[in-house]
């Protein structure tokens, strides 16, 4: 590992301990209603570069704009993904990126700081709690409400899956606005959502035609994964032939990573491209997709398509793909067996 490396293992370590419990006293407070609640100006942070983390950001955005509709939100992230994901969101306004890097960009790190705090937002929403730098951002910010992302212990029981990275931004926003009227009685949390227009879509239906027969529908896989998310290829193998045997009237189409890897050694037609918004609009001409735990597989549930997210960790509770008929399959106790009659149990509701 590197020097720099090391030090910003070391600078995340201080950070956490630093800001832990900042925010914390915040479980007590609730709007009071008894003036007027006025929303026009909203930052919410996630200080992350990885395309699975920003997608997931998109149902607390969608939650902010619901409920108040004519508000203007800036995004607090790292990495150039976010114009990409957040184009087709009219009430996103500006994208304040932190350096990923910040000893080498060290007075463009400091910049971004100063900006925050010059800047007057009515509410600031920090999505997840472990963020050294969405807690900083929340606490020193110049705002009136202000989300820190935590549901007190003994009210988290109340919401379904609580523990989800999506979930809870939205969960603890609604806790924390509990007494507005938009707000109440609310149970569903919004997808996970790219915001497809309907161009991207056709465009994304001309590439599919190209690639397999355009008279059947289509069964989309992603047979890569980073570190031990990543299935082996006898595993690999020996489902997508269970998939082959099973739906002969379905296409198999293999999306590739940048990598250029297949674990099925290029079986089945396959499609690779940089533009994630373009990737999408393939998966959203899909009949379902299939994948391990990554960043494309919360690109497909972004998509609004099945998703099936196939777990080695146990960390579904946190990741899974939910909504449009998705679920999250636990291979340690699901074999391949199974996990093709759960794809035949999607398909067959279409």
């Amino acid at each position: 590992m590197s020097i720099l490396k090391n030090i910003d293992v070391l600078r995340r370590g201080l950070m956490h301990v630093i800001t832990k419990n900042i925010g914390n006293s915040n479980h007590t407070h609730k709007v009071d209603l008894n003036g007027e609640v006025a929303v026009k100006r909203v930052l919410i942070c996630r200080p992350n570069h990885r395309l699975g983390n920003l997608l997931l950001m998109t149902p607390i955005v969608e939650e902010v704009i619901a409920t108040f509709p004519d508000c203007k939100i800036d995004l607090f992230i790292k990495g150039n993904l976010g114009p990409i994901i957040f184009k087709n969101y009219d009430n996103v306004e500006n994208i304040i990126h932190l350096p990923r890097k910040a000893f080498k960009e060290l007075l463009n790190y400091f910049k971004v700081w100063i900006s925050i705090k010059k800047q007057r937002y009515d509410l600031v929403i920090n999505v997840v709690t472990g963020s050294s730098s969405g807690r900083l951002a929340t606490k020193y910010s110049n705002s009136k409400y202000k989300v820190f992302g935590d549901v007190a212990e003994k009210d988290q029981s109340q919401y379904d899956n609580y523990a989800h990275i999506a979930k809870k931004p939205v969960y603890s926003f609604r806790d924390y606005f509990k007494n507005l009227e938009t707000v109440k009685n609310k149970i569903d949390v919004p997808s996970i959502n790219l915001k497809l227009s309907a161009d991207e879509i056709a465009e994304g239906k001309k590439i599919v035609n190209s690639l397999v027969d355009k008279n059947k529908k289509t069964i989309c896989i992603f047979t890569f994964a980073t570190d031990d998310k990543c299935y082996s290829e006898a595993w690999w193998l020996i489902f997508y032939d269970k998939l082959t045997t099973t739906f002969p009237d379905y296409n198999i189409l293999e999306v590739l990573p940048v990598e250029n890897i297949s674990m099925i050694n290029f079986k089945a037609p396959s499609f690779y491209s940089k533009d994630i918004r373009e990737i999408a609009s393939v998966f959203a001409n899909t009949a379902i997709f299939i994948g391990a735990d990554s960043g494309i597989m919360h690109l497909a549930s972004a998509a609004q398509i099945p998703t099936v997210g196939l777990f080695s960790r146990y960390n579904q509770n946190e990741y899974q793909p939910y909504n449009n008929n998705s679920i999250a399959v636990n291979t340690n106790l699901i074999y391949d067996v199974a996990c093709v009659k759960i794809v035949k149990d999607i398909l067959d509701k279409q």
